[in-house]
């Protein structure tokens, strides 16, 4: 998932044509989080005895990880994200990185980092804060796992508008960026 995802906004951010992007989940919900199989697999694959190798090692694997998110936000073209029902871990980090955030009312937000004994550093500790204007709320999520639901969220800051549903929510998105489409690009 994070090499395609690197790769597709690398290239909609060269993309010409592209004047906006909407981002949504197609499942059940907006996104499950890490998949801890393929990241223990990363993990392992770390191979040297000595110390400081497995530290450049995984570094590497961190900074591949948080290319993930950069590659959003670095995105020259306005990033919509359209969110429902659950949105976990990783999929924080993501949404954290684009510039505006619609949600469903079912949508809730979950930083699950600390239940696995990771730290949200591929984005949400980054962006979060700085979205929601609130480190104490920040840091309260993040040490908790606790959920948040929609209207916390949009109460928080944290989405622009929450709408009924999953569908009207990814239509308001794309209603949205095909206004900005007609904008310049210059903003």
């Amino acid at each position: 998932m994070f090499e395609e995802l690197t790769h597709c906004f690398s290239s909609l951010d060269r993309d010409k044509r592209i004047r906006a992007v909407v981002l949504s989940g197609t499942d059940k919900m907006f996104t499950g989080g890490l998949d801890s199989m393929s990241f223990q697999e990363k993990l392992v694959n770390i191979q040297s005895n000595d110390v400081a190798r497995r530290a450049f090692e995984l570094h590497d694997v961190i900074g591949f990880l948080q290319g993930t998110t950069q590659s959003v936000a670095k995105c020259r073209k306005p990033v919509i994200s359209a969110i429902h029902s659950g949105c976990i871990g990783v999929g924080i980090d993501i949404i954290s990185a684009t510039d505006i955030r619609y949600c469903s009312q079912d949508a809730w937000f979950q930083i699950k980092e600390i239940e696995i004994g990771l730290a949200a550093d591929l984005g949400t500790l980054q962006y979060f804060p700085l979205i929601v204007g609130n480190d104490s709320i920040t840091r309260e999520l993040t040490f908790t796992a606790r959920k948040m639901d929609s209207s916390e969220a949009e109460k928080i800051g944290f989405v622009g508008k929450v709408f009924p549903d999953a569908e009207s929510t990814k239509n308001a998105a794309i209603e949205l960026a095909k206004t900005i489409a007609t904008k310049s690009p210059i903003a």
